[in-house]
Protein backbone atom coordinates (compact mmCIF):
# COMPACT_ATOMS: atom_id res chain seq x y z
CA UNK A 1 0.00 0.00 0.00
CA UNK A 2 1.49 3.10 -1.19
CA UNK A 3 1.36 5.60 2.25
CA UNK A 4 -0.05 8.94 0.60
CA UNK A 5 2.63 11.60 1.47
CA UNK A 6 5.64 9.49 2.60
CA UNK A 7 7.22 9.13 -0.67
CA UNK A 8 9.07 12.64 -0.74
CA UNK A 9 9.59 12.69 3.00
CA UNK A 10 13.27 10.86 2.90
CA UNK A 11 15.67 10.02 0.77
CA UNK A 12 14.46 6.60 -1.14
CA UNK A 13 12.55 3.46 -0.69
CA UNK A 14 14.96 2.30 2.27
CA UNK A 15 13.22 5.08 4.41
CA UNK A 16 9.83 4.80 3.05
CA UNK A 17 10.53 1.20 4.61
CA UNK A 18 11.22 2.12 8.21
CA UNK A 19 8.31 4.72 8.45
CA UNK A 20 5.72 2.07 7.34
CA UNK A 21 7.39 -0.50 10.07
CA UNK A 22 6.91 2.18 12.31
CA UNK A 23 3.01 3.05 11.26
CA UNK A 24 2.63 -0.68 11.82
CA UNK A 25 4.15 -1.51 15.07
CA UNK A 26 2.80 1.66 17.01
CA UNK A 27 1.29 0.95 19.71
CA UNK A 28 -1.65 2.91 19.68
CA UNK A 29 -3.90 3.32 16.46
CA UNK A 30 -3.10 5.23 13.88
CA UNK A 31 -5.56 5.88 10.60
CA UNK A 32 -4.55 8.11 8.02
CA UNK A 33 -8.51 10.08 6.62
CA UNK A 34 -8.59 12.06 3.17
CA UNK A 35 -10.87 15.07 3.24
CA UNK A 36 -13.37 13.63 2.32
CA UNK A 37 -13.53 11.09 5.41
CA UNK A 38 -12.49 7.90 3.54
CA UNK A 39 -9.86 5.93 5.85
CA UNK A 40 -7.20 5.38 3.16
CA UNK A 41 -4.82 3.94 5.47
CA UNK A 42 -5.09 2.33 9.30
CA UNK A 43 -2.29 0.31 11.14
CA UNK A 44 -2.76 -2.87 12.62
CA UNK A 45 -3.58 -1.83 15.97
CA UNK A 46 -6.56 0.56 14.62
CA UNK A 47 -8.11 -2.47 13.12
CA UNK A 48 -7.44 -4.75 15.97
CA UNK A 49 -8.79 -1.38 18.65
CA UNK A 50 -11.66 -1.19 16.24
CA UNK A 51 -12.63 -5.24 16.07
CA UNK A 52 -11.64 -5.11 12.27
CA UNK A 53 -9.24 -7.63 10.33
CA UNK A 54 -6.13 -6.15 9.04
CA UNK A 55 -6.65 -3.73 6.31
CA UNK A 56 -10.52 -3.99 6.90
CA UNK A 57 -10.85 -0.60 7.78
CA UNK A 58 -9.39 0.78 4.48
CA UNK A 59 -11.60 2.53 2.28
CA UNK A 60 -14.63 3.17 5.46
CA UNK A 61 -15.65 6.21 6.15
CA UNK A 62 -14.20 7.42 9.53
CA UNK A 63 -18.04 7.36 10.59
CA UNK A 64 -17.68 3.95 10.74
CA UNK A 65 -16.33 4.33 13.74
CA UNK A 66 -18.48 6.94 15.79
CA UNK A 67 -20.96 6.29 18.18
CA UNK A 68 -24.73 6.92 16.51
CA UNK A 69 -24.63 10.20 19.16
CA UNK A 70 -21.55 11.36 17.43
CA UNK A 71 -22.51 10.84 13.86
CA UNK A 72 -24.77 13.69 12.86
CA UNK A 73 -22.34 16.65 13.82
CA UNK A 74 -18.92 14.82 12.74
CA UNK A 75 -19.17 15.82 8.87
CA UNK A 76 -19.33 19.50 9.94
CA UNK A 77 -16.62 19.20 12.87
CA UNK A 78 -14.78 17.64 10.30
CA UNK A 79 -15.58 20.31 7.59
CA UNK A 80 -14.58 22.94 9.74
CA UNK A 81 -11.32 21.12 10.49
CA UNK A 82 -10.35 20.94 7.16
CA UNK A 83 -10.33 24.73 6.25
CA UNK A 84 -8.29 25.07 9.66
CA UNK A 85 -6.29 22.14 9.83
CA UNK A 86 -4.08 22.42 13.32
CA UNK A 87 -2.46 19.88 15.11
CA UNK A 88 -5.21 18.61 17.96
CA UNK A 89 -5.86 16.89 20.97
CA UNK A 90 -9.72 15.25 21.23
CA UNK A 91 -10.97 13.59 24.11
CA UNK A 92 -8.93 15.09 26.97
CA UNK A 93 -11.03 16.00 29.82
CA UNK A 94 -14.61 15.15 27.99
CA UNK A 95 -16.45 11.88 26.94
CA UNK A 96 -15.29 10.82 23.66
CA UNK A 97 -16.19 7.58 22.44
CA UNK A 98 -15.03 5.09 19.72
CA UNK A 99 -17.82 2.21 17.98
CA UNK A 100 -16.49 -1.19 17.84
CA UNK A 101 -17.69 -3.50 14.36
CA UNK A 102 -19.89 -5.73 16.95
CA UNK A 103 -21.82 -1.86 17.89
CA UNK A 104 -20.26 -1.77 21.48
CA UNK A 105 -18.19 1.42 22.66
CA UNK A 106 -15.22 2.33 24.64
CA UNK A 107 -13.79 6.09 25.64
CA UNK A 108 -11.28 7.47 23.21
CA UNK A 109 -8.48 10.27 22.95
CA UNK A 110 -7.60 11.45 19.53
CA UNK A 111 -4.36 13.21 18.15
CA UNK A 112 -5.32 15.26 15.00
CA UNK A 113 -2.42 16.43 12.33
CA UNK A 114 -2.72 17.16 8.61
CA UNK A 115 -0.11 16.58 6.02
CA UNK A 116 -0.13 17.24 2.18
CA UNK A 117 0.50 14.17 0.25
CA UNK A 118 2.36 13.82 -2.76
CA UNK A 119 -0.77 13.94 -4.63
CA UNK A 120 -0.74 17.50 -3.28
CA UNK A 121 -4.26 16.41 -1.73
CA UNK A 122 -4.48 17.32 2.05
CA UNK A 123 -4.54 14.32 4.53
CA UNK A 124 -5.23 14.03 8.32
CA UNK A 125 -3.67 11.52 10.34
CA UNK A 126 -5.38 9.92 13.89
CA UNK A 127 -3.62 9.03 16.51
CA UNK A 128 -5.97 6.83 18.46
CA UNK A 129 -5.61 6.16 22.51
CA UNK A 130 -8.06 3.45 24.09
CA UNK A 131 -8.42 4.42 27.15
CA UNK A 132 -10.53 1.92 29.07
CA UNK A 133 -7.73 0.61 31.55
CA UNK A 134 -6.72 4.60 32.46
CA UNK A 135 -10.65 5.25 32.78
CA UNK A 136 -10.46 1.89 35.58
CA UNK A 137 -7.47 3.03 36.69
CA UNK A 138 -9.36 6.70 37.60
CA UNK A 139 -12.29 5.09 39.00
CA UNK A 140 -10.54 2.95 41.30
CA UNK A 141 -8.63 5.90 41.90
CA UNK A 142 -11.46 7.79 42.77
CA UNK A 143 -13.07 5.46 44.87
CA UNK A 144 -9.57 5.35 46.81
CA UNK A 145 -9.73 9.21 47.08
CA UNK A 146 -13.16 8.93 48.28
CA UNK A 147 -12.64 5.99 50.62
CA UNK A 148 -9.40 8.15 52.03
CA UNK A 149 -11.61 11.57 51.96
CA UNK A 150 -14.25 9.53 54.08
CA UNK A 151 -11.66 8.48 56.46
CA UNK A 152 -9.96 12.07 56.64
CA UNK A 153 -13.22 13.61 57.44
CA UNK A 154 -14.18 10.61 60.17
CA UNK A 155 -10.69 11.20 61.74
CA UNK A 156 -11.42 15.06 61.56
CA UNK A 157 -14.60 14.33 63.18
CA UNK A 158 -12.30 12.46 65.90
CA UNK A 159 -10.30 15.16 66.63
CA UNK A 160 -12.59 17.74 67.21
CA UNK A 161 -11.84 18.34 70.79
CA UNK A 162 -8.36 18.38 69.63
CA UNK A 163 -6.17 21.76 69.81
CA UNK A 164 -5.47 21.83 65.94
CA UNK A 165 -9.26 21.74 65.00
CA UNK A 166 -11.27 23.32 67.99
CA UNK A 167 -11.59 26.49 65.67
CA UNK A 168 -13.21 25.06 63.38
CA UNK A 169 -15.84 23.11 65.34
CA UNK A 170 -16.37 26.11 68.08
CA UNK A 171 -17.22 28.99 65.54
CA UNK A 172 -20.60 27.17 64.74
CA UNK A 173 -21.19 26.23 68.49
CA UNK A 174 -25.05 26.77 68.66
CA UNK A 175 -25.73 26.41 72.46
CA UNK A 176 -22.83 27.85 74.82
CA UNK A 177 -18.83 28.76 73.63
CA UNK A 178 -15.74 26.59 73.32
CA UNK A 179 -12.84 28.04 75.44
CA UNK A 180 -9.45 27.21 75.77
CA UNK A 181 -7.19 28.41 78.96
CA UNK A 182 -3.77 28.73 80.04
CA UNK A 183 -2.36 27.46 83.32
CA UNK A 184 -3.34 31.06 84.55
CA UNK A 185 -6.87 30.26 83.46
CA UNK A 186 -6.94 33.02 80.59
CA UNK A 187 -8.47 33.01 77.64
CA UNK A 188 -6.81 31.69 74.67
CA UNK A 189 -9.56 31.02 72.63
CA UNK A 190 -13.03 31.72 72.95
CA UNK A 191 -16.13 31.08 70.30
CA UNK A 192 -19.60 29.82 70.63
CA UNK A 193 -23.22 31.53 69.00
CA UNK A 194 -23.85 32.32 72.41
CA UNK A 195 -21.36 35.83 72.67
CA UNK A 196 -23.32 36.89 69.63
CA UNK A 197 -26.35 36.50 71.96
CA UNK A 198 -24.44 38.58 74.46
CA UNK A 199 -22.80 41.12 72.30
CA UNK A 200 -19.39 39.99 73.07
CA UNK A 201 -16.44 38.74 70.38
CA UNK A 202 -13.96 36.31 70.99
CA UNK A 203 -11.36 38.63 69.98
CA UNK A 204 -12.15 41.31 73.51
CA UNK A 205 -11.86 38.08 75.99
CA UNK A 206 -8.59 36.46 74.50
CA UNK A 207 -5.85 37.08 77.26
CA UNK A 208 -8.29 38.26 79.84
CA UNK A 209 -9.17 36.10 82.61
CA UNK A 210 -11.69 33.48 82.95
CA UNK A 211 -12.72 33.35 86.69
CA UNK A 212 -13.06 37.31 86.34
CA UNK A 213 -16.31 37.00 84.83
CA UNK A 214 -17.85 34.02 87.10
CA UNK A 215 -20.14 35.17 89.43
CA UNK A 216 -18.53 34.40 93.07
CA UNK A 217 -20.33 31.49 93.84
CA UNK A 218 -19.34 29.11 91.50
CA UNK A 219 -15.64 30.78 90.90
CA UNK A 220 -13.78 28.92 93.43
CA UNK A 221 -16.25 25.72 92.07
CA UNK A 222 -14.73 26.32 88.53
CA UNK A 223 -11.15 26.92 89.27
CA UNK A 224 -10.67 23.84 91.28
CA UNK A 225 -12.52 21.40 88.33
CA UNK A 226 -9.86 23.32 85.92
CA UNK A 227 -6.92 23.15 87.86
CA UNK A 228 -7.56 19.30 88.53
CA UNK A 229 -7.29 18.80 84.93
CA UNK A 230 -4.33 20.79 84.25
CA UNK A 231 -2.81 18.65 87.55
CA UNK A 232 -3.43 15.53 85.72
CA UNK A 233 -6.25 14.60 87.49
CA UNK A 234 -8.38 13.39 84.59
CA UNK A 235 -11.07 15.31 82.11
CA UNK A 236 -13.67 16.60 84.26
CA UNK A 237 -17.48 17.04 83.22
CA UNK A 238 -19.95 18.58 85.47
CA UNK A 239 -22.77 20.67 85.68
CA UNK A 240 -23.72 24.61 87.18
CA UNK A 241 -26.29 27.25 87.24
CA UNK A 242 -25.48 30.74 85.62
CA UNK A 243 -28.05 33.39 85.93
CA UNK A 244 -30.63 31.22 86.30
CA UNK A 245 -29.14 29.19 82.93
CA UNK A 246 -27.97 25.53 83.68
CA UNK A 247 -24.74 24.59 81.75
CA UNK A 248 -22.92 21.39 80.99
CA UNK A 249 -19.60 21.61 81.18
CA UNK A 250 -16.68 19.04 79.79
CA UNK A 251 -13.29 20.21 80.49
CA UNK A 252 -10.56 18.28 78.35
CA UNK A 253 -6.62 18.49 78.65
CA UNK A 254 -4.48 19.48 75.85
CA UNK A 255 -0.57 18.32 75.51
CA UNK A 256 2.03 20.00 73.48
CA UNK A 257 4.44 18.35 71.44
CA UNK A 258 6.10 16.85 74.48
CA UNK A 259 3.15 15.14 75.80
CA UNK A 260 2.72 17.92 78.68
CA UNK A 261 -0.71 19.33 79.62
CA UNK A 262 -0.34 23.05 78.47
CA UNK A 263 -3.83 23.74 77.63
CA UNK A 264 -7.04 23.41 78.77
CA UNK A 265 -10.07 23.11 76.13
CA UNK A 266 -13.52 24.15 78.06
CA UNK A 267 -16.99 22.92 76.23
CA UNK A 268 -19.65 25.22 78.03
CA UNK A 269 -23.16 24.11 76.50
CA UNK A 270 -26.38 25.88 77.36
CA UNK A 271 -28.77 22.83 78.62
CA UNK A 272 -31.60 24.98 80.02
CA UNK A 273 -34.21 24.06 77.19
CA UNK A 274 -33.35 20.41 77.85
CA UNK A 275 -33.58 20.45 81.30
CA UNK A 276 -37.06 22.35 81.01
CA UNK A 277 -37.59 19.83 78.60
CA UNK A 278 -37.06 16.93 81.07
CA UNK A 279 -38.69 18.21 83.81
CA UNK A 280 -41.80 19.26 81.67
CA UNK A 281 -41.84 15.39 80.53
CA UNK A 282 -41.48 13.81 84.22
CA UNK A 283 -44.31 16.10 85.23
CA UNK A 284 -46.51 15.10 81.86
CA UNK A 285 -45.79 11.47 82.74
CA UNK A 286 -46.71 11.87 86.57
CA UNK A 287 -50.27 13.77 85.59
CA UNK A 288 -50.12 10.95 83.29
CA UNK A 289 -49.75 8.57 86.51
CA UNK A 290 -52.24 10.00 89.01
CA UNK A 291 -54.71 10.08 85.88
CA UNK A 292 -54.70 7.01 85.59
CA UNK A 293 -54.17 6.12 89.51
CA UNK A 294 -57.36 8.82 89.97
CA UNK A 295 -59.59 6.52 87.27
CA UNK A 296 -58.31 3.23 88.98
CA UNK A 297 -60.00 4.47 92.28
CA UNK A 298 -62.94 5.44 90.48
CA UNK A 299 -63.83 2.56 88.67
CA UNK A 300 -63.08 0.86 92.21
CA UNK A 301 -65.02 3.08 94.73
CA UNK A 302 -67.90 3.83 91.83
CA UNK A 303 -68.02 -0.09 91.57
CA UNK A 304 -68.35 -0.26 95.64
CA UNK A 305 -70.51 2.75 96.17
CA UNK A 306 -73.61 2.37 94.51
CA UNK A 307 -73.45 -1.53 94.60
CA UNK A 308 -73.94 -1.23 98.53
CA UNK A 309 -77.19 1.16 98.53
CA UNK A 310 -78.81 -0.61 95.28
CA UNK A 311 -78.25 -3.84 96.88
CA UNK A 312 -79.54 -2.56 100.00
CA UNK A 313 -82.65 -0.96 98.30
CA UNK A 314 -83.21 -4.07 96.25
CA UNK A 315 -83.22 -6.87 99.02
CA UNK A 316 -85.57 -4.80 101.22
CA UNK A 317 -87.69 -4.57 98.42
CA UNK A 318 -87.92 -7.51 98.10
CA UNK A 319 -88.60 -8.08 101.94
CA UNK A 320 -91.33 -6.38 101.85
CA UNK A 321 -93.36 -7.86 98.96
CA UNK A 322 -92.72 -11.19 101.02
CA UNK A 323 -94.69 -8.90 104.41
CA UNK A 324 -97.15 -8.40 102.15
CA UNK A 325 -97.86 -11.54 100.70
CA UNK A 326 -97.74 -13.59 103.81
CA UNK A 327 -100.87 -14.58 104.57
CA UNK A 328 -100.33 -14.85 108.61
CA UNK A 329 -98.35 -11.86 108.94
CA UNK A 330 -100.76 -9.07 111.39
CA UNK A 331 -101.19 -5.51 110.43
CA UNK A 332 -99.44 -4.32 113.16
CA UNK A 333 -96.51 -7.19 112.24
CA UNK A 334 -95.96 -5.88 108.31
CA UNK A 335 -96.45 -1.91 109.14
CA UNK A 336 -93.21 -2.52 111.43
CA UNK A 337 -91.22 -4.38 109.14
CA UNK A 338 -91.80 -2.33 106.21
CA UNK A 339 -91.40 1.35 108.33
CA UNK A 340 -87.82 -0.63 109.02
CA UNK A 341 -86.98 -1.16 105.33
CA UNK A 342 -88.22 1.87 104.16
CA UNK A 343 -86.24 3.90 106.59
CA UNK A 344 -83.29 1.63 104.81
CA UNK A 345 -84.45 2.61 101.68
CA UNK A 346 -84.81 6.12 102.24
CA UNK A 347 -81.05 6.06 103.74
CA UNK A 348 -80.06 4.23 100.71
CA UNK A 349 -81.28 6.52 98.72
CA UNK A 350 -79.62 9.47 100.81
CA UNK A 351 -76.80 7.98 100.31
CA UNK A 352 -76.87 7.70 96.51
CA UNK A 353 -77.98 11.03 95.87
CA UNK A 354 -75.08 12.12 98.37
CA UNK A 355 -72.34 10.29 95.87
CA UNK A 356 -74.00 11.95 92.90
CA UNK A 357 -74.08 15.07 94.60
CA UNK A 358 -70.22 15.20 95.34
CA UNK A 359 -69.73 13.60 91.75
CA UNK A 360 -71.80 17.10 90.26
CA UNK A 361 -70.09 19.60 92.79
CA UNK A 362 -66.61 18.26 91.47
CA UNK A 363 -67.74 18.13 88.07
CA UNK A 364 -68.75 22.14 88.67
CA UNK A 365 -65.68 22.88 89.88
CA UNK A 366 -63.55 20.96 87.70
CA UNK A 367 -65.17 22.57 84.32
CA UNK A 368 -64.93 26.19 86.26
CA UNK A 369 -68.43 26.30 86.80
CA UNK A 370 -68.11 27.38 90.25
CA UNK A 371 -68.34 31.48 91.75
CA UNK A 372 -69.26 32.71 94.74
CA UNK A 373 -72.14 34.51 95.43
CA UNK A 374 -71.63 36.21 98.69
CA UNK A 375 -74.88 37.60 100.54
CA UNK A 376 -76.14 38.36 104.10
CA UNK A 377 -76.38 35.78 106.60
CA UNK A 378 -77.07 35.03 110.08
CA UNK A 379 -74.32 32.27 111.15
CA UNK A 380 -75.68 31.30 114.37
CA UNK A 381 -78.98 30.59 113.03
CA UNK A 382 -77.43 28.87 109.92
CA UNK A 383 -75.38 26.47 112.16
CA UNK A 384 -78.29 25.50 113.86
CA UNK A 385 -80.42 24.83 110.90
CA UNK A 386 -77.90 22.73 109.43
CA UNK A 387 -78.06 20.40 112.82
CA UNK A 388 -81.39 20.20 112.71
CA UNK A 389 -80.76 18.78 108.83
CA UNK A 390 -78.30 15.97 109.99
CA UNK A 391 -80.07 14.84 113.55
CA UNK A 392 -82.11 12.14 111.51
CA UNK A 393 -78.91 10.48 109.89
CA UNK A 394 -77.20 10.71 113.83
CA UNK A 395 -76.10 7.18 114.93
CA UNK A 396 -77.60 5.71 117.70
CA UNK A 397 -77.05 7.76 121.15
CA UNK A 398 -74.92 10.31 119.00
CA UNK A 399 -75.00 14.43 119.72
CA UNK A 400 -74.41 17.32 118.82
CA UNK A 401 -73.04 20.48 120.95
CA UNK A 402 -72.83 23.63 119.19
CA UNK A 403 -71.43 26.59 120.58
CA UNK A 404 -70.70 29.90 119.18
CA UNK A 405 -67.88 32.58 120.59
CA UNK A 406 -69.30 36.17 120.64
CA UNK A 407 -72.17 37.68 120.16
CA UNK A 408 -74.65 36.62 116.87
CA UNK A 409 -74.33 38.85 113.77
CA UNK A 410 -74.49 38.40 109.76
CA UNK A 411 -71.72 38.23 107.61
CA UNK A 412 -71.30 38.50 104.16
CA UNK A 413 -70.46 35.07 102.27
CA UNK A 414 -71.45 32.40 99.79
CA UNK A 415 -74.28 30.84 101.70
CA UNK A 416 -74.50 27.52 98.98
CA UNK A 417 -70.08 26.75 99.86
CA UNK A 418 -70.63 27.38 103.51
CA UNK A 419 -73.62 24.84 103.59
CA UNK A 420 -71.65 22.02 101.75
CA UNK A 421 -68.42 22.96 103.91
CA UNK A 422 -69.71 22.10 107.03
CA UNK A 423 -72.23 19.54 106.10
CA UNK A 424 -69.42 17.54 105.13
CA UNK A 425 -67.63 17.73 107.83
CA UNK A 426 -70.52 17.09 110.03
CA UNK A 427 -71.11 14.06 107.74
CA UNK A 428 -67.89 12.45 108.26
CA UNK A 429 -67.65 13.48 111.76
CA UNK A 430 -71.16 11.54 112.19
CA UNK A 431 -69.68 8.30 109.76
CA UNK A 432 -66.60 7.94 111.56
CA UNK A 433 -67.48 8.40 115.07
CA UNK A 434 -69.10 5.53 117.25
CA UNK A 435 -72.31 5.20 118.38
CA UNK A 436 -73.13 6.77 121.45
CA UNK A 437 -70.45 9.70 121.16
CA UNK A 438 -70.68 13.72 121.10
CA UNK A 439 -70.20 15.93 117.54
CA UNK A 440 -68.96 19.54 118.77
CA UNK A 441 -69.08 22.57 116.20
CA UNK A 442 -67.69 25.47 117.24
CA UNK A 443 -68.06 29.16 115.07
CA UNK A 444 -66.40 32.38 116.56
CA UNK A 445 -65.25 35.83 114.07
CA UNK A 446 -63.35 38.46 114.66
CA UNK A 447 -62.74 41.36 111.77
CA UNK A 448 -63.25 40.49 108.59
CA UNK A 449 -63.17 36.35 109.58
CA UNK A 450 -65.18 33.42 110.22
CA UNK A 451 -64.35 30.54 111.71
CA UNK A 452 -65.63 27.00 112.31
CA UNK A 453 -64.61 24.19 113.08
CA UNK A 454 -66.14 20.24 113.72
CA UNK A 455 -64.71 17.44 116.38
CA UNK A 456 -65.42 14.20 116.53
CA UNK A 457 -64.00 11.44 118.67
CA UNK A 458 -63.80 8.43 116.38
CA UNK A 459 -61.49 6.50 114.62
CA UNK A 460 -59.17 9.59 114.02
CA UNK A 461 -56.57 9.45 110.82
CA UNK A 462 -53.18 7.34 110.32
CA UNK A 463 -50.32 9.86 110.31
CA UNK A 464 -49.31 8.14 107.16
CA UNK A 465 -52.33 8.85 105.32
CA UNK A 466 -52.15 12.65 106.37
CA UNK A 467 -50.51 14.02 103.34
CA UNK A 468 -53.05 13.21 101.33
CA UNK A 469 -55.91 13.89 102.83
CA UNK A 470 -57.22 16.32 100.23
CA UNK A 471 -56.69 14.26 97.33
CA UNK A 472 -59.79 13.02 95.06
CA UNK A 473 -60.57 9.53 95.78
CA UNK A 474 -58.25 8.88 98.30
CA UNK A 475 -59.62 6.96 102.09
CA UNK A 476 -57.67 6.43 104.51
CA UNK A 477 -56.74 2.90 105.42
CA UNK A 478 -58.57 2.62 108.98
CA UNK A 479 -61.70 3.73 106.60
CA UNK A 480 -61.88 2.19 103.69
CA UNK A 481 -64.24 -0.29 104.83
CA UNK A 482 -66.87 2.44 105.59
CA UNK A 483 -68.78 4.24 102.64
CA UNK A 484 -67.52 7.42 101.01
CA UNK A 485 -66.31 8.30 97.83
CA UNK A 486 -63.48 10.08 99.13
CA UNK A 487 -64.12 12.93 97.37
CA UNK A 488 -65.65 15.29 100.33
CA UNK A 489 -62.13 16.79 101.79
CA UNK A 490 -61.17 17.41 97.87
CA UNK A 491 -63.94 19.59 97.47
CA UNK A 492 -63.97 21.17 100.65
CA UNK A 493 -60.94 22.40 100.18
CA UNK A 494 -61.27 23.34 96.95
CA UNK A 495 -64.58 25.42 97.62
CA UNK A 496 -62.34 26.85 100.57
CA UNK A 497 -59.85 28.18 97.77
CA UNK A 498 -62.90 29.77 95.79
CA UNK A 499 -63.71 31.45 98.43
CA UNK A 500 -60.06 32.55 99.88
CA UNK A 501 -60.32 30.92 102.79
CA UNK A 502 -58.47 27.88 104.21
CA UNK A 503 -58.63 24.45 106.27
CA UNK A 504 -56.37 22.58 108.82
CA UNK A 505 -57.02 19.79 111.10
CA UNK A 506 -55.28 18.18 114.41
CA UNK A 507 -55.95 14.46 114.68
CA UNK A 508 -54.83 11.71 117.25
CA UNK A 509 -55.47 8.17 115.66
CA UNK A 510 -58.26 6.22 117.67
CA UNK A 511 -58.99 9.47 119.49
CA UNK A 512 -60.60 11.63 116.77
CA UNK A 513 -60.02 14.72 115.09
CA UNK A 514 -60.90 18.58 114.65
CA UNK A 515 -61.35 20.46 111.30
CA UNK A 516 -60.90 24.09 111.14
CA UNK A 517 -62.26 26.38 108.46
CA UNK A 518 -60.98 29.96 107.76
CA UNK A 519 -63.18 32.51 105.71
CA UNK A 520 -62.82 36.47 104.87
CA UNK A 521 -65.91 37.97 105.58
CA UNK A 522 -67.51 41.20 106.56
CA UNK A 523 -69.72 41.15 109.42
CA UNK A 524 -72.87 43.05 110.41
CA UNK A 525 -74.15 43.35 113.80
Amino acid sequence: MHLPGMDGIGEGEELTHVYKLLFESAAEGLIVVDTQGIIRLANMRANEMFGYKVNELQGMTVDTLLPDKFRGSHAAHRDNYMRKPAKRSMGIGMDLAGRRKDGSEFPVEISLNNFMGKDGKMYVMGLITDITVRRGVEEQIRRINEDLEGRVKQRTRELEESQKLYKIVARNFPDGTINVFDRELNYVFVEGMELFQYGVTSEKLVGTSYLERLPDEVRNFMKEKLTGVFDGKGNASFEINLAERHYSMNAVALHDSKGRIDQVLLVERDSTRQKKAEKDMLEALEKERQLNELKSRFVSMASHEFRTPLGAILSSTSLIEEYIAHNDATLAYVREKTAKHLKRIKSSIGNLTSILNDFLSLDKLEQGRVEPKPDFLDIVKFTHELIDELKPTLKKGQTIKYEHEGVQIQVFTDEQMLRNILLNLLSNARKYSPEDSLIEIRTAHSPGVIKASVTDHGMGIPEEDQLHLFERFFRAKNAIHLQGTGLGLNIVKRYLDLMGGSISFRTSEGKGTTFTITLPANQFD
